[in-house]
């Protein structure tokens, strides 16, 4: 169960913390080339676990979060979704989902108004859980869903919108392809229904994480394979045409485990990924971005951690034509407890801001917890989503700026 063990382990190692700070001055993380200010900052949840899979800026200006909660719902776990102003302050919220367990992971907002989300059902559909597709009007009302799968596991992980209008989601599946998890990418019409399914993978395990629509109306994906590469994973990069044929695949990695979760298209034709490598770096497990060319012949990489495990989930080129990074350290910032018995730590929310080469420009922690998702405002700033742990896990808004 890929996204479930993911998730819930990353919430697991975040403790108790008292609020949002700056990174320390003596933090080996730190960096005091640029003033970035915290605008503001906001939590929402209630008496259980809420957490974010993604974010995106709306056209009025505020912010649609999609992500999961335990504290409302029908029951189990549930997709939540969250509308703010530009403050961050809640508009409404919606949950969806049945009485199992149920995950929104991505969500964007649609030509009409509304919003697309994908994520998994375990309450709906075929099987043990399924591809979930909703969508809904501007004010987060539901106008219909649709699941995908078979008999054995499938999840999306993100959802685009194209020019006519239909959808295209990538994921996971193990009803269908080549092998123990492939790569799967469905396409449907504007009402959610399939057009066209394909899976990329080998005998091993693959999974898309990531993905964008490209300038020549294709696709690059992002994610991980066993099939290829090092047996203990690789980093997997995708490019496909407007049908989703194959038109080339890279992989990149060690003799460790490394793996891509955020993709992107850069001003110059190129891609832009980040990840985490244990192959690469300067401990346990590092951040890890890397610059391609159009045909993902690598230009440069570049690794960010310390001893401990430091990860990532998101990656943005910003207007200056850098990096934006969004993860979780457990290297550096306010960790008042000693390694546990595994060697794990407690740890902070991490933002990386890099220049056009990935070195990095500066970076800010918070204390307790993770971020998911980075995007960039309409004024230069940024608003990011992730989650923090008071008493329990709450998901968490930010919005900052450079001075």
């Amino acid at each position: 169960m890929f996204v479930r063990v993911g998730i819930w382990l990353s919430l697991s190692i975040a403790l108790a913390a008292l609020c949002v700070s700056a990174v320390a001055e003596d933090d080996p993380g730190a960096s005091a080339s640029a003033s970035v200010k915290e605008i503001w900052n906001r939590t929402y949840g209630g008496s259980g676990i809420e957490f974010a899979g993604d974010v995106q800026v709306t056209r009025d200006g505020g912010c649609a979060i999609i992500g999961t909660t335990d504290s409302f719902g029908s029951g189990g776990v549930d997709a939540w979704l969250i509308k703010t102003d530009p403050d961050g302050n809640e508009m409404w919220n919606r949950t969806f989902g049945g009485p199992k367990y149920d995950l929104g992971a991505s969500i964007l907002q649609t030509r009409d108004g509304g919003y697309i989300i994908t994520g998994e059902t375990e309450s709906y559909g075929a099987g043990g859980s399924d591809v979930w597709l909703i969508k809904t009007d501007p004010d987060g009302m539901r106008q219909w869903d649709r699941t995908f799968g078979g008999p054995d596991f499938e999840t999306g992980l993100t959802v685009m919108e194209s020019e006519d209008g239909s959808y295209v989601i990538v994921g996971g599946t193990k009803s269908y392809g080549a092998g123990d998890l492939d790569v799967w990418m469905i396409r449907t019409d504007h009402e959610g229904n399939e057009i066209w399914n394909r899976t990329f993978g080998g005998p091993g395990y693959e999974c898309g994480i990531s993905t964008q629509r490209t300038k020549d109306r294709g696709y690059i994906i992002t994610g991980r394979t066993h099939s290829y590469g090092s047996e203990e994973g690789d980093l997997w990069l995708i490019k496909t045409d407007h049908e989703g044929n194959e038109m080339w695949n890279r992989t990149f990695g060690g003799g460790g485990y490394d793996v891509g979760r955020s993709v992107q298209e850069t001003g110059d034709g190129g891609y832009v990924v980040v990840g985490e490598t244990t192959s690469y770096g300067s401990g346990s497990q590092d951040i890890w971005i890397l610059k391609t060319d159009a045909a993902g012949n690598e230009q440069w990489n570049k690794t960010f951690g310390g001893a401990y495990y430091d990860a990532c989930s998101s990656v943005l080129e910003t207007k200056d034509g850098g990096y934006i990074i969004a993860g979780h350290t457990e290297s550096f910032g306010y960790l008042p407890v000693a390694p546990g018995p595994t060697g794990r730590r407690p740890g902070n929310a991490w933002l990386i801001k890099t220049d056009s080469k990935g070195d990095k420009e500066w970076d800010m922690n918070f204390d307790g917890g993770g971020l998911d998702s980075v995007r960039e405002t309409k004024d230069g700033g940024y608003v990011i989503a992730g989650y923090i742990h008071y008493i329990t896990l709450d998901i968490q808004l930010i919005k900052l700026k450079e001075m």
